[in-house]
C-alpha cells in the first residue's frame, strides 16, 4: 500500500504557500486603507513578491540538487510563515513589503524542489500524485479569496478581539497562515527524522552539478521543444485568465456577475489534474499532453467564434478549456522529470519553471496593448494560435518518439 503521508505535507505546505499569495488581491482595499498607499504602490507592493518568487525557481533548484530537497523544503515553510507574520504586524509600509518579499522567498522555493521529491518518493505512480499535488495547490488559491472576506465581515465579538490585538481584522488572515505554516515545517521536521524519507540530495555525491550541466540541456532538441511548448502554453494561459471576464463584458457584452460566473468555471474542474496524472502512469505522458494541449486549443477557438451565443454553451466551452488546461499541468511535471537527468533535475526544472513564469508575467501586458490597439478579439485570436502551436509541437514530439 502507498504510504501518502510525503504527499499529504507537501501538498498542505503548497496550498498553504498559494493561499497566502492570493489572499492578496482580495484585501488590497484593506491594504490601502491601513497604510494610506494608491493602486500603483499596492500594485508594485505585490509585483515585488510575485518577482521573487519567479526569480526563486532555479536558485532554489541548484540548491536542491547540492545539499537536498528536505532542507530547501523546510527553510522555505519556515520563511513563508515568518514573512506571514512579518505581513500581519500593526507596523509602517516598509515592513509589509520586507514580510510579502519574505513570503516571495519562502513560496518561491517549495514547487520547483518538491516535484523532484515527490518524483523520487513514488516512482511507479508519479503522475497521479503531480495530479493530486497540483490540485490541493489550486484550490489553496480558490480558497484564498472567500477566507479573506469571511475575515472582513467577522462578527462584532471577533473583529473585536482581532482590531485590539492585531489592528485590524485582514491582519488575521495572515496571522493565523504564518503559524499553520510553521506548524508544517515542524511536522515535515518529525518525518525526516524518523526516517520516514531520504534527504534526495543529488546521488552523485561527489560530482556536483555545474552551470554547463544545466546549460547544456540546451543541446537536447527534446528539451528545447519541450521548453517552447511550456512558454507558448504560459503565455496564452496567464493572458485568458488575466482577461477573460473583460473580453466577456466589454467583447461579448455579458453583464459583469455573468462573466464571473463563467470566469470561476475556469477553476471550478482543477481536480482534472488527478484523472490525467492517473492516466499518464498508465498510456504515457506525450499522450496525455497532446490531448489535453487539443482540447484548449479546440476549446479557445469555439469560445472566439461562438462568443455571441448564450450564457450555458459558453459555460460548456470554458469547462471543456478548464479541462484541457488544467490537465497538462502535471503532466508537464512528469514529462520534465523524465527527460531531465537525475543530477540536475531540481535545477532543470528551475530553469523551465523560470522561462515559463516569465512568459506568463508579460502575458497581460501584452494582450492589454493588443485590446487598447485593437481589440479583445484579436488579442485572444493571438493567444489561442499560440496554444494551437504548443498542441502542435507536442504532436511533434509524440511522432518523433513513436517512430524512435
Amino acid at each position: 500500500m502507498v504510504n501518502y503521508t510525503i504527499l499529504g505535507i507537501t501538498a498542505a505546505i503548497w496550498f498553504m504557500a498559494k493561499f497566502i499569495r492570493y489572499a492578496f488581491p482580495p484585501l488590497f482595499g484593506s491594504f490601502q486603507t491601513s497604510y494610506e498607499i494608491s493602486n500603483a504602490e499596492i500594485g508594485l507592493l505585490y509585483t515585488s513578491l510575485l518577482t521573487v518568487y519567479s526569480m526563486l525557481q532555479f536558485p532554489s533548484g541548484v540548491i536542491a540538487d547540492r545539499i537536498g530537497s528536505v532542507q530547501v523544503i523546510i527553510i522555505g515553510a519556515i520563511l513563508t510563515g515568518i514573512g506571514s507574520l512579518i505581513v500581519a504586524i500593526n507596523s509602517s509600509v516598509i515592513i509589509l513589503a520586507v514580510g510579502m518579499i519574505i513570503i516571495g522567498v519562502g513560496t518561491g522555493v517549495h514547487k520547483t524542489v518538491t516535484i523532484g521529491l515527490l518524483s523520487r518518493t513514488y516512482k511507479n505512480n508519479t503522475g497521479r500524485i503531480f495530479g493530486i499535488f497540483d490540485t490541493i495547490g489550486s484550490y489553496g488559491g480558490v480558497g484564498a479569496p472567500t477566507i479573506a472576506t469571511l475575515f472582513l465581515v467577522a462578527p462584532d465579538p471577533i473583529s473585536m478581539v482581532l482590531s485590539n490585538i492585531l489592528g485590524a481584522n485582514w491582519r488575521g488572515v495572515f496571522f493565523l497562515s504564518g503559524f499553520i505554516v510553521i506548524g508544517l515545517a515542524a511536522v515535515f521536521v518529525f518525518i525526516v527524522d524518523s526516517g520516514t524519507i531520504v534527504s534526495g540530495k543529488n546521488s552523485r555525491e561527489n560530482d556536483t552539478p555545474s552551470l554547463t550541466d544545466y546549460i547544456n540541456q540546451f543541446k537536447n532538441k527534446r528539451f528545447i521543444i519541450f521548453v517552447m511548448i511550456t512558454i507558448l502554453f504560459s503565455f496564452s494561459y496567464n493572458g485568458i485568465i488575466s482577461f477573460l471576464p473583460l473580453y466577456l463584458t466589454e467583447e461579448v457584452g455579458f453583464s459583469n456577475s455573468s462573466a464571473n460566473i463563467l470566469y470561476s468555471l475556469v477553476f471550478v474542474v482543477s481536480f482534472v489534474q488527478i484523472i490525467t496524472g492517473d492516466l499518464s502512469d498508465r498510456v504515457g505522458e506525450l499522450i496525455i499532453i497532446v490531448g489535453a494541449l487539443f482540447i484548449a486549443s479546440l476549446s479557445l477557438v469555439l469560445l472566439i467564434t461562438l462568443a455571441q451565443q448564450n450564457i450555458v454553451l459558453l459555460g460548456g466551452i470554458l469547462i471543456l478549456y478548464s479541462l484541457g488546461s488544467n490537465g497538462f499541468r502535471p503532466v508537464r511535471s512528469l514529462y520534465l522529470i523524465k527527460i531531465l537527468p537525475d543530477s540536475i533535475t531540481s535545477g532543470g526544472l528551475g530553469t523551465v519553471r523560470t522561462l515559463l513564469m516569465g512568459a506568463g508575467s508579460i502575458a497581460p501586458m501584452i494582450v492589454g496593448s493588443l485590446a487598447d490597439s485593437v481589440n479583445f478579439q484579436f488579442a485572444f485570436i493571438i493567444l489561442s494560435t499560440f496554444l494551437l502551436m504548443s498542441a502542435v509541437l507536442a504532436g511533434v514530439l509524440l511522432i518523433n518518439e513513436y517512430y524512435n
